[in-house]
């Protein structure tokens, strides 16, 4: 009964805030969804996953999943700014000291900071290792320079980014980093905001990191165990981003599916066709099959097993669905689906990038195939 109550809940704010003139807009102005985030505050939804000692309401990684999927219904792009904050969240409740959790939780529940990741650089993609992001020790505090890229929702108000640099030059490359909490606003940090096709509204930013002066109460755990962060913080925000595909490749198939019962040619609607309607068959099918990857991932990992193969399955097969969908929507709505007054095409732009971010797909089959005991070259 709570989780319906809460899916009802989320149901009527998100349809009074989310309409098509806002997604709209906040895609073509490139606007952070502001509106749709204090929702969430509000409905006590950016409390979940975090212990009830902290202010949250508990839950765990599927009540999250359940809401990035929901969300994603409306837009893959808007549920991103709250699973950013939220599986950063869940880092920090992981990987901090205690006082750092005291401290930054409660304000996360209560919206008054927003968190989000920073790890990719321009040398540093699908090689993480590779950051040269650096951090050196300065007094009793760290100094930062650097570069960070396609970091999604880094540039919204009250944002503390989580930065993961090397601070030992001379360790292997995985036994040399460390992870900082750093804001946006902060001496130092120039933030960015890239114009990309798609995902406009939550934004996918650049920093620069310019003799930036950490103190230590903002170095998230013990120096040089970010690698084992970094790890731990990447398979949880996997599985939220595949339940948000899911999301996102079901409002795609309804789009299509009313569209193919309205529209009519040659006498009769389109959906009545064999070959409109096995795409349609095949789409739900898929995206009901993403959805149970999606949420095994993410029950498994509430139950502290090892996850990585689930979550990679989830990963992939979600984000493939979400273009496929997309691309096969566009087909079956036509030139009305290409137009900018549809949402399809959004779906369309907003999807491409999901083979690519959070892990592209050639990474996640490498991943899965090695955990079957191959070595791909």
């Amino acid at each position: 009964m709570e989780q319906r109550q809460l899916h009802d809940s989320l149901e009527r704010a998100m349809t009074a805030i989310l309409t098509p003139a806002y997604l709209r807009n906040i895609d073509r102005d490139g606007l952070y969804p502001y509106e749709a985030y204090q929702a969430w505050v509000e409905l006590g939804l950016t409390g979940c996953g975090i212990p009830e000692q902290y202010g949250g309401s508990g839950g765990g990684v599927l009540d999250l999943a359940r809401i990035s999927e929901q969300l994603g219904y409306w837009s893959y792009d808007v549920s991103t700014a709250y699973t950013v904050a939220l599986f950063t969240g869940l880092t920090v409740l992981r990987c901090g000291r205690e006082e750092q959790k005291a401290e930054l939780l409660p304000r996360l529940v209560d919206g008054g900071i927003r968190l989000s990741v920073c790890i990719s650089e321009p040398g540093a993609g699908s090689d993480v290792s590779a950051i040269q992001t650096r951090a050196v020790r300065s007094g009793a505090g760290w100094l930062l320079n650097g570069q960070k890229l396609w970091a999604s929702g880094a540039g919204a108000r009250d944002n503390l980014m989580l930065v993961y640099a090397r601070t030992d030059a001379q360790a292997p490359a995985r036994e040399g980093i460390s992870a900082f909490l750093v804001a946006n606003d902060q001496p130092g940090v120039t933030c960015r905001r890239l114009d990309m096709v798609g995902r406009r509204a939550t934004g996918i930013h650049e920093i620069f990191f310019d003799d930036v002066r950490i103190d230590p109460s903002r170095l998230l755990g013990e120096a040089n165990r970010g690698w084992d962060y970094l790890l731990s913080g990447l398979q949880c925000e996997r599985a939220l981003t595949a339940a948000g595909y899911i999301g996102a490749a079901q409002r795609v198939v309804d789009l299509a599916t009313a569209y193919a019962k309205e529209r009519r040619q040659f006498g009769k609607p389109i959906g009545q066709f064999q070959a409109i309607a096995h795409m349609l068959a095949d789409l739900q099918t898929e995206v009901e099959a993403g959805r149970l990857l999606a949420q095994q991932a993410a029950s498994r990992l509430d139950r502290g097993m090892d996850s990585l193969r689930q979550v990679s399955m989830a990963k992939l097969f979600g984000s493939e669905t979400y273009v496929k969908a997309a691309n096969q929507g566009m087909q079956i709505m036509g030139a009305y689906g290409y137009s900018m007054e549809h949402e399809m095409q959004r779906h369309y732009r907003d999807a491409r990038s999901t083979t690519i971010g959070a892990g592209s797909s050639q990474m996640q089959r490498n991943i899965i195939a090695a955990c079957m005991g191959l070595a791909p070259g």
